[in-house]
């Protein structure tokens, strides 16, 4: 299937108004800034990626390219570029730890945003 932003978007819209909303993508250029107070980017070590990715099935050019990604921060301009860079913060995911972690740090800024806009 092919992903055809405008339609994602429609589709969205609806539940985005409403709020309390997580998107999880592999991207973001073409969602609207109003929809988040929060864009988070998760970056991990090249090493670990790469066997990440070879565990995965990834070979070959799929592979080079998501390291190649990575490497030069695209997701991350992408972000920045997108929305208020106040906004746009990156988080290590590069081992379990690193994961309950971020859950850890996501949970926070929900209570203080939740605090500050009630």
């Amino acid at each position: 299937p092919v992903c055809v932003p405008v339609q994602v978007v429609d589709e969205l819209e609806s539940r985005m108004s409403e709020g309390g909303v997580v998107v999880d993508y592999h991207g973001c250029d073409f969602f609207p800034e109003r929809w988040f107070h929060l864009v988070l980017v998760l970056r991990t070590d090249n090493s670990c990626l790469y066997h990440r990715l070879q565990s995965r099935g990834y070979t070959g050019k799929k592979l080079q390219d998501n390291i190649q990604c990575e490497i030069f921060q695209t997701l991350y301009e992408e972000a920045v570029l997108s929305y208020k860079k106040e906004i746009v913060h990156q988080l290590p995911s590069n081992t379990p730890e690193d994961l309950e972690k971020n859950l850890d740090q996501i949970m926070q800024w929900i209570e203080q945003w939740m605090k500050d806009n009630n």
